[in-house]
């Protein structure tokens, strides 16, 4: 504590039933101090308590600030009582233990920068609540990140990031950073862009095959090898996604260079002879194989959920090698999305919405992959656990991550607006009171929600359809709500969210935790998406480019982060422009507004700049940008 007149009692009276509560109370009501007390050897139950004394007036306010800090350097893997040759359990430290010798020393650290950590917090906290967005994306954005605080996540040794899918009474739900359920976990790339590389860091350190296939699971103790689970179609072409994303977040050209042979190394495996799965066996960028997946089973046959994940990458790859100057696998990815995307747009559109492309009759296709034991439901004579006719949730998911990245159209664009039409008409349910889910229970009676799958009455049902069809999982949901926005339906997507919180307002369900498999859950900061998709936020770091483009019209704020600067974007009523850093620093020689027809003046940092403005793009000479930008 920082107050100069404190007391500290190492120990309560030991007593048994409430001997200990009551002998504490009537010391602290009392007397002027805490007595002193020792005991030789310290209990299992032991309390102690540490105090501070000062004197308030009538109408004062006065402050006393106590720190609780602890310090417990090692960690092992608990959950599976990882042992090394010799039995002994394996162990490694946690990151703030290469920093911090004691309790102590956080304690101290902590106290002596409280302020500064106090005002941080502040400014952050005030860019999204002061921000024009609606209240409940404020709300969603900012309750999330109470994963970031909690035992879901860590820092290894060396600093790198680690989590869980989510948190369970007593222990970690689903290890290894998994990567199907990150994808969506928007929050970590754009608020600490450094640790969000340190998972692709370790992703192709450690979970990289020798045939191109990754596990989508770290495994710990690092060292040890990877997991022998099947490569995951969404985890596998995401990660390569994300690659992407990281580099054109910070512009580092030379951690990209030292990712591209494993890239090109991943992307290949789709259409390797080597992929047990067959994902892409034709070679014709249309994915058709077996595909396992964040839903925890496999889909067959063609689908626009998996076959938009391998577009997306293919995408990122084609960028990447232009970039790089790799004319052969700019060419190839090249071909390979033009073809995939043809397929996806004429063949699997079902007139309302994209479709899984696969006759559930046919025993073949799971007698190719020798898995009919599982997955062919002899009663029904149907492969189990396929989308089919369904209209699926994340049947556009590919497209919400290119708008974010920034990498254009994969879905057209009218048949993805009918899609999302069809997914408000047929997923989105006002109050789930009469609807039957067998699955887990995250909405219930009169509340609203948004369901995985739905089967509109003149479609046919799967005899046993995709897992947790009739679940509301709130990081499926605000992926839906981005797309809406991005899409231009601005109310509907408020309408989704609104849902949401509705289900985690503090009254019902526990707003800092939002549940899936656990609470805490890893993919609900997607929520955090819902900023940049309303800013329109582009970033192109390598390029020195960022861009806004806000989905509304009239005055407008925002926060936005790239390139290791953090701030506000904002555009007043009478059309001028401020983008305020406020942590950290941004090189910049361009700036995209497609909103803006004219621009009069430039100031950056308070000095008036000749600039250029063409085709939506504000041009100027490099600057390393530390307070502002005034249009």
């Amino acid at each position: 504590t920082d107050c100069e007149n404190a007391c500290v009692q190492k120990y309560w009276y030991r007593g048994g039933w409430q001997v200990g509560i009551v002998t504490f109370f009537r010391e602290f009501s009392q007397n002027d101090s805490l007595a002193g007390r020792n005991y030789e050897v310290s209990g299992s139950n032991d309390c102690c308590s540490v105090c501070g004394k000062i004197a308030v007036n009538p109408h004062e306010k006065k402050k006393i600030r106590f720190v609780l800090s602890w310090y417990s350097p090692n960690r092992g893997n608990y959950w599976e009582d990882v042992r090394d040759e010799n039995g002994r359990y394996v162990t490694w430290k946690n990151y703030y233990a290469t920093l911090f010798a004691s309790s102590e020393e956080v304690a101290s650290y902590c106290m002596e920068n409280f302020v500064e950590f106090e005002e941080k917090t502040e400014k952050f906290v005030r860019s999204v609540t002061r921000s024009s967005l609606c209240e409940s994306f404020k709300d969603a954005a900012l309750s999330n990140l109470a994963v970031l605080h909690s035992p879901v996540v860590m820092r290894l040794e060396g600093g790198e990031f680690y989590g869980w899918e989510g948190s369970l009474e007593q222990a970690g739900s689903c290890e290894g950073t998994c990567q199907h359920v990150w994808n969506y976990a928007y929050a970590l790339c754009f608020l600490f862009p450094d640790l969000e590389r340190s998972i692709r860091d370790l992703e192709i350190k450690y979970c990289l095959r020798s045939d191109g296939g990754t596990a989508f699971r770290i495994k710990l103790p690092l060292n040890r090898n990877p997991w022998d689970f099947r490569p995951c179609v969404d985890g596998h072409m995401g990660t390569i996604a994300k690659i992407y994303r990281e580099w054109k977040l910070s512009g580092d050209d030379q951690w990209l260079k030292d990712k591209w042979d494993s890239v090109k190394k991943m992307l290949d495996f789709a259409a390797s002879p080597d992929n047990p799965d067959l994902w892409d066996e034709k070679g014709e960028g249309v994915i058709s194989g077996r595909q396992h997946h964040t839903l925890d089973m496999e889909l067959f046959g063609v689908n626009s959920w998996l076959q938009g994940f391998y577009l997306l990458a293919l995408k990122a790859g084609a960028e990447i090698a232009y970039y790089l100057g790799d004319e052969p696998a700019r060419d190839r990815y090249t071909a390979l999305f033009e073809n995939g995307k043809k397929f996806l747009n004429e063949q699997l559109f079902g007139g309302e919405y994209f479709v899984q492309k696969i006759d559930l009759k046919d025993k073949s296709v799971t007698d190719k992959f020798g898995c009919s034991d599982a997955y062919y439901n002899e009663e029904a004579g149907e492969i189990k656990y396929q989308i089919g006719d369904g209209c699926e949730i994340d049947q556009l998911c590919a497209q919400w991550h290119a708008a974010l990245m920034g990498l254009g159209e994969i879905f057209d664009p009218e048949k993805a607006k009918t899609a999302l039409l069809s997914m408000l008409k047929y997923n989105y349910k006002p109050s789930v009171r009469n609807f039957v889910n067998p699955w887990r229970v995250f909405a219930l009676n009169d509340e609203s929600g948004t369901i995985m799958c739905a089967y509109p009455d003149e479609k046919t049902k799967p005899a046993v359809p995709l897992p947790y069809c009739e679940e509301c999982m709130t990081g499926f949901e605000y992926e839906f709500a981005a797309l809406l926005s991005i899409y231009g339906m601005n109310e509907e997507s408020k309408k989704i969210v609104q849902s949401v919180r509705g289900r985690y307002d503090g009254a019902n369900r526990n707003p800092l935790g939002e549940i899936e498999c656990g609470s805490n859950y890893a993919r609900n900061m997607g929520s955090w998406s819902l900023i940049p998709v309303t800013s329109g936020f582009y970033f192109d770091i390598p390029h020195k480019t960022i861009g806004f483009n806000p989905v509304e019209c009239g005055a407008f704020r925002c926060p936005w982060s790239a390139g290791g600067a953090y701030g506000t974007f904002e555009r007043k009523k009478n059309g001028d422009i401020k983008i305020t850093i406020i942590f950290g620093k941004i090189s910049l020689e361009k700036i995209k507004l497609p909103f803006v027809k004219t621009v009069k003046s430039l100031t950056i940092d308070g000095k008036r700049t000749r600039f250029a403005f063409e085709k939506d793009t504000l041009s100027f000479q490099l600057a390393d940008i530390a307070r502002s930008v005034v249009i």
